[in-house]
């Protein structure tokens, strides 16, 4: 390895390949790997080969996964690479895809635009610019070349979308990540470069945004009352403007509380959105 090539990981794991040389796996079957992890490039060795994957050379396909169905991805990292695509994991159990994502992009320069949109009001004097992408165990940052610095706690973003725009006078595919600021608006910063950076950065947060969530299903009055806290109805407000009691809404937002949909401010009545409730809430009225 080179001075600056770190290891990250060296453990039993397994592979598929789902693509070869541009053709799907007929096949396709799990086989046992070790698999060396570090900030540069994963190599994936088997009995009688070894494959070198260099991170820049990776994307993680987004609209349509080449992976065919009875393959179980679970806690696994799908990678392209050329005319090869093939799932990766590790044999313990634990979850690959974070720790994949984390190391491909770790320290790397992407483009970034901070803030792009404040309390649903577009920035316009946001730009685009080069920024040092960092994450760590609880947060990602961004380092701008002017000095300045932003940083938001993983468990803060709230809803992840991917759309294409101009970007630094080109069309490129854009990653907006919604958070909050310090008033606890919802916010967006938006996040491009190339290919690579922009599928591994969608893989890596939306599944944080899906490991968050456990598939609780609302209520069509505990939506409401979601709506009109991402609306920015106050919480001493809401039963009139949801027309339910008092208790009504207490109840709502108690079972609101025990599914991490909000944090509770002061005791009875006040409650604030977090990311996992803006993200529910945004869920909810796209139903709509």
């Amino acid at each position: 390895m080179s001075g600056d090539e770190r290891k990250i990981l060296d453990t039993a794991g397994d592979v598929c390949y789902v693509v070869r040389n541009g053709e799907s796996v007929a096949t396709p079957e799990w086989t046992s790997c070790r698999l060396v992890l570090t900030n540069k490039r994963l190599v994936v060795a088997q009995s009688n080969s070894k494959q070198t994957i260099p991170h820049a050379k990776v994307t993680t396909p987004r609209d349509e996964s080449p992976v065919p169905e009875g393959i179980d991805t679970t806690g696994a990292v799908t990678l392209k690479i050329g005319n090869t695509a093939l799932v990766v994991t590790v044999t313990d159990g634990s979850d690959f895809v974070e720790t994949y994502c984390r190391a491909n992009l770790g320290g790397g320069v992407i483009l970034a635009k901070h803030p792009a949109i404040v309390g649903g009001v577009v920035q316009d004097d946001a730009s685009w610019s080069k920024a040092r992408f960092a994450i760590e165990d609880s947060l990602f940052t961004l380092q701008f070349p002017d000095g300045d610095s932003m940083a938001c706690e993983l468990e803060d973003i709230g809803t992840i979308e991917e759309r294409s725009g101009a970007v630094m006078g080109e069309q490129r595919d854009i990653v907006a990540v919604e958070h909050s600021d310090d008033e606890g608006r919802s916010m967006e910063t938006h996040l491009s470069g190339n290919a690579r950076h922009t599928t591994v950065l969608a893989t890596l947060f939306e599944h944080i945004v899906q490991r968050r969530e456990d598939d609780y299903e609302l209520s069509e009055e505990e939506s409401q009352v979601l709506m009109a806290l991402y609306s920015g109805v106050s919480p001493f407000e809401m039963a009139d403007f949801v027309g339910l009691s008092v208790d009504e809404v207490e109840e709502i937002y108690q079972h609101l509380l025990e599914v991490g949909a909000v944090d509770e401010v002061r005791t009875r009545t006040e409650v604030t959105l977090n990311a996992q409730g803006r993200n529910m809430a945004s869920e909810a009225m796209s139903e709509k």
